[in-house]
């Protein structure tokens, strides 16, 4: 028969969302975002206490399109099924505008609770939403993002659920209306603030004197932040630090350079020494090379 040691359980719900609400009092939680299974395997492997699941990843590298709010709840939570089943550790999860309108939003929080996922960002953009970093984005009312999130909240099965709200006003409307627009959506029953594409050091510690409450700071790559470190964040007061692009884009790269080489050599022996082994994989998949009958 199957050897059911092979995949350990993963912790209930409940367990889950509780540990990242402790986590977020005893330190900055960093979170590497995950691109698949396997990828969260590593994260968690390398004893991260919590991953991330962006929704450009979502796009990218399980939709192959652009991240634009294409896909579907249906999509996402699929994939996130599957990474809450192989790993321990909590997730947060960018859920974009949230699927649709307020009611949406609420059916989005019940999926993915029961799923595992401990917490999830919604974004105030008009959809179809854009990546935070580019231009061109359009804001819903303030008050209509309050009716999503209060619905939303209301949602929860498990109020350690955590439900962060993501603001992209900054490139929009300017600071000043990200500050008075946190303010009204942690009002609203958000947990926790995400100031999207803030633009340098001091605006993000400004941000924390100004929106005191628990606040996520996204230190992607390319795009109009610059490259701060988890200690910086984390000093400023940042309680949540999230890298949801790097692995894919890391990658990316190599399997890139492996297509070149495989095609200019027509073998892979000079790729051997940057590959992960046959014996590192099945130690990360506790897997030692047969299954009990």
């Amino acid at each position: 028969m199957y050897n059911e040691n092979l995949i350990p359980l993963p912790p209930t719900p409940q367990e889950r969302h509780a540990r990242l609400r402790a986590l977020l009092t005893e330190k900055t939680v960093v979170l590497p975002g995950a691109i698949n299974a396997l990828s969260a395997k590593l994260i968690e492997q390398q004893g991260f206490d919590a991953l991330y699941l962006s929704g450009a990843v979502l796009a990218n590298s399980v939709g192959g399109m652009p991240d634009v709010g294409l896909m579907t709840l249906s999509e996402a939570a699929a994939h996130a099924g599957h990474i809450a089943n192989a790993v321990q550790i909590p997730i947060i999860m960018d859920a974009d505008t949230g699927y649709g309108e307020a009611g949406n939003a609420a059916r989005t929080v019940h999926v993915l609770e029961q799923l595992g996922v401990s917490g999830i960002h919604l974004e105030d953009q008009v959809f179809p939403k854009r990546c935070g970093h580019l231009e061109g984005k359009t804001l819903v009312e303030t008050s209509t993002f309050c009716d999503k999130l209060a619905t939303a909240a209301a949602a929860r099965r498990d109020s350690n659920f955590l439900l962060i709200a993501r603001t992209d006003a900054r490139s929009v409307l300017g600071y000043d209306a990200a500050v008075e627009r946190a303010h009204a959506y942690l009002a609203a029953g958000a947990d926790a603030v995400f100031p999207e594409a803030l633009e340098d050091a001091d605006e993000f510690a400004r941000f924390a004197r100004d929106v005191p409450a628990p606040l996520l700071a996204n230190m992607t790559e390319f795009g109009k932040t610059p490259y701060l470190t988890v200690d910086a964040f984390s000093a400023m007061g940042f309680k949540m630090v999230i890298f949801p692009v790097t692995l894919q884009r890391v990658a990316m790269y190599a399997m890139h350079e492996a297509l070149r080489t495989l095609k200019q050599d027509g073998g892979q022996e000079t790729l051997l020494e940057r590959m992960q082994t046959r014996e590192a994989l099945y130690d990360l998949l506790a897997y030692n090379g047969r299954v009990d009958t």
